[in-house]
This record gives C-alpha cells, sequence and structure tokens, in this order.
C-alpha cells in the first residue's frame, strides 16, 4: 500500500497545538483592508482552532487518522 500523501493546501493553512488541536487563521485579512475598520483587522489577525465539527475532515487532508 502506498502511503497517503498530505495536501498541500492544508499543510500551509494549519498548524497542530501542543494538545493536538488545529489551529487556523482567520479568513479576510489578506487584501481590500481599507474599507474594514481597525477593529476588524485587528480581531482577524488572532488565529482560532478549527471547530469539532471539521476536526475530522481536516486531519485526514493532513494525513492524520
Amino acid at each position: 500500500m502506498p502511503k497517503i500523501k498530505t495536501n498541500a493546501g492544508a499543510k500551509k493553512r494549519f498548524a497542530l497545538t501542543g494538545s493536538g488541536k488545529i489551529k487556523r487563521k482567520h479568513a479576510y485579512h489578506s487584501h481590500i483592508l481599507t474599507k474594514k475598520t481597525k477593529k476588524q483587522k485587528r480581531n482577524l489577525t488572532h488565529s482560532g482552532l478549527v471547530s469539532s465539527a471539521d476536526t475530522k475532515s481536516v486531519r485526514s487532508l493532513l494525513g492524520m487518522r
């Protein structure tokens, strides 16, 4: 059986925490920032965690069982 390839897009977008949870970044913080408020941009800088509903699919993209 061949090894399962890790999804390259997921590899760039997600990271594991020390406790095994999956960390993610917020969307909407890459361009067209002039019309967004300072508060909105500031809150988008913080990272979040992948929800429990999506954890299984993200883990499979990362090649984890």
